[in-house]
């Protein structure tokens, strides 16, 4: 069987302190349902964490509007480093998270009126997608995207990731690798020069190369439809020497730490990226238990050693008070969940 990728299931950001990253993040982005709730060690990520484990709290949560979610990440056996400089855009490594929105309108009044850093005005992109630029409470930039894609119900506008602008050095490089590895084969957009509705960004005002994927295939498995489409858009700079925005830091350190794909089927994956010069760097094996779910992950870095994530999810908790959980593996792997069932997740929404 070929692997699948269902969408993006996360995007990972470090933070300094994981219980108030949630409640902002649950506060103005409305990503208020825990998928898992754990502290512990994270002893397989020693590529990263300077070959030793160290202890972690980790909650990843979603939206009820659907997207991706955020695993809201935090070192406790050490202090997080920040990025020792300012980011600008086209550094290497993910440098916005993409948020959808239903109501571009109603979500610029809700940040302003939250006082949230709002870095732009409601604007156009070059693909006509509405949207705006905010800083979360730890710098951390976020694209609020206009979308009429949304799963389910929530009471804020917006949903959960739907991608990431990340910087790159090899932008055909780049392209490919997305396209063969991740499915991200419709170029939208590829356009040199400078973009008006950039300006306001660290650098964004300069000259750049700036390409905008999308899949044109839908995504299929458990949880396409609540993953929904996504976008990948890369940026490189003319006018300067981009910097790893990761550079002698640790995974795990304050800002964005990977971007992660739920798929099925790792083992046609894992070869299929041998095949590509991209190997697992990080391989969990054939179960790895985090919190109430299970499953198995791994990582690869893009051609700028951006970190990429896949999970094959094995048990998610549907109803965890009752003790329903689902065993994904007596599934067929392309068939999507029922909607129902799905949303049964907004029964552990945490409510302030």
């Amino acid at each position: 069987m070929a692997y699948i990728i269902s969408g993006i299931q996360q995007l990972g950001v470090g933070v300094p302190n994981v219980h108030e990253g949630f409640k902002w993040y649950r506060q103005n982005f409305g990503i208020d349902i825990p998928i898992l709730d754990e502290a512990s060690e994270a002893n397989l990520m020693l590529p990263y964490t300077g070959q030793k484990p160290h202890q972690r709290h980790a909650i990843l949560a979603i939206s009820g509007k659907g997207g991706g979610g955020l695993e809201i990440w935090q070192y406790t056996s050490r202090t997080p480093q920040p990025c020792p400089f300012t980011i600008e855009l086209g550094d290497l490594g993910i440098l916005i998270g993409k948020i959808k929105t239903e109501n571009i309108q109603e979500s610029f009044a809700f940040f302003n009126k939250k006082g949230v850093t709002i870095l732009s005005e409601i604007t156009e992109n070059p693909i006509k997608q509405k949207h705006f630029y905010i800083k979360d409470l730890y710098g951390n930039m976020f694209e609020i995207i206009e979308s009429t894609e949304m799963f389910g119900e929530s009471e804020h506008a917006t949903g959960g990731p739907i991608g990431a602008v990340l910087g790159v050095t090899d932008m055909e490089k780049s392209i490919k690798f997305y396209a063969d590895i991740l499915g991200y084969d419709k170029i939208l957009i590829d356009r040199q020069g400078e973009f008006d509705d950039l300006k306001n960004l660290p650098s964004g005002g300069n000259k750049c190369r700036r390409v905008i994927l999308t899949h044109s295939k839908p995504r299929e498995g458990s949880f396409s439809v609540m993953l929904g489409n996504s976008y990948i858009e890369l940026i490189k700079v003319f006018d300067r020497t981009p910097r790893k925005i990761f550079e002698n830091r640790f995974w795990g350190d304050l800002g964005f730490i990977h971007l992660c794909f739920d798929i099925k089927n790792m083992n046609d994956l894992r070869a299929k990226c041998a095949e590509k010069s991209y190997p697992f760097t990080v391989d969990s094996g054939t179960n790895f238990e985090m919190g109430a779910a299970a499953g198995h992950f791994s990582y690869i870095e893009d051609p700028d050693g951006t970190l990429i994530e896949f999970v094959e999810t094995f048990k998610i908790p549907i109803l965890k008070k009752l003790g329903w959980y689902l065993d994904l593996r007596k599934r067929k792997p392309e068939k999507p969940l029922p909607n129902w069932m799905l949303k049964t997740l907004r029964f552990s929404r945490v409510k302030d």
